[in-house]
């Protein structure tokens, strides 16, 4: 009897918590949805605001999804090679190197963003052009690629892996692509869409980096909540976690690939040989 009222209360609680984060978000798709949010549901279903938010900020649907891609390309090129040298080479020197990777985490975005307006502010074009924006994405994306990379080559024997098909003959590249690669394929994986993620729905630094013809989704989003209707805010909502959701259930997917691996064959035991 107490084991069911502890259970009961536990799923109370849950479902309560539950409900504080979900109907918020669940009431905002809805207004998107809505010819009048004021009056209601009565009112009627439309898709009308949902192509108005396509009409008016299709291009920065696009573009965030150009940073994006391109954010996750440059932190994979700069990634996952500073994780190998760091999983390779452990040490004093190797955890200062990783400290000063996460440092951008510890920033805020603002604070970010202006230091990269001092420094490069005065370049114009570049200033103007969405590969400012891009750079500020790939600092603070760039510590969770590392991060991630670094994680699952740590928990791997990797340098006996590489010294065994250095013994075999294999050079550094083929050890690369035939050991290293493969066995930071988790990693690699779930690094590329946390940065992918993190790189669509960041804000704060965006924010001070874009200039009106490099406005992303969530400057854009808080663009139509400032200046639009109430229903064209919450259709871009809509719009936003019609990408983004998929991009994190792709990532808890990843995170349980290991998990659902085949159990590993146990060899038969040996038996000792007959005595002459």
């Amino acid at each position: 009897m107490r084991n069911r009222l502890g259970f009961a209360l536990q799923l109370a609680v849950t479902l309560l918590v539950a409900a504080f984060l979900v109907v918020p978000v669940a009431m905002s798709m809805l207004a998107g949805v809505t010819a009048n949010f004021f009056v209601g549901v009565s009112s009627g279903l439309t898709l009308r605001w949902v192509g108005e938010v396509w009409r008016l900020y299709a291009a920065t649907i696009g573009l965030s999804m150009t940073i994006a891609l391109a954010c996750v390309a440059a932190t994979l090129a700069l990634g996952v090679p500073a994780a190998y040298v760091l999983a390779r080479r452990p040490g004093r020197v190797s955890r200062a190197i990783e400290e000063v990777l996460t440092l951008p985490l510890a920033i805020p975005g603002l604070a970010l963003a202006l230091a990269l307006i001092i420094t490069w502010g005065g370049f114009r074009d570049f200033r103007t052009g969405w590969g400012f924006v891009l750079v500020g994405h790939v600092l603070y994306t760039l510590p969770f690629m590392v991060r991630a990379v670094l994680a699952v080559l740590s928990a791997t024997a990797m340098r006996d892996l590489e010294e065994g098909a250095a013994s075999l003959g294999a050079g550094f590249w083929t050890r690369l692509a035939t050991v290293v690669i493969p066995n930071a394929r988790g990693g690699i994986v779930a690094g590329a869409l946390m940065v992918l993620t993190l790189s669509v729905g960041e804000f704060n630094l965006t924010w001070m980096l874009h200039t009106p013809h490099t406005k992303t989704l969530p400057v854009g989003l808080a663009d139509s909540y400032a200046s639009m209707r109430l229903e064209i805010a919450s259709a871009y909502t809509l719009l936003f976690f019609i990408m983004i959701v998929p991009l994190l259930v792709a990532m808890q997917a990843m995170s349980r690939t290991r998990r659902t691996a085949g159990p590993v064959e146990e060899l038969p035991p040996c038996r000792p040989l007959p005595s002459n």
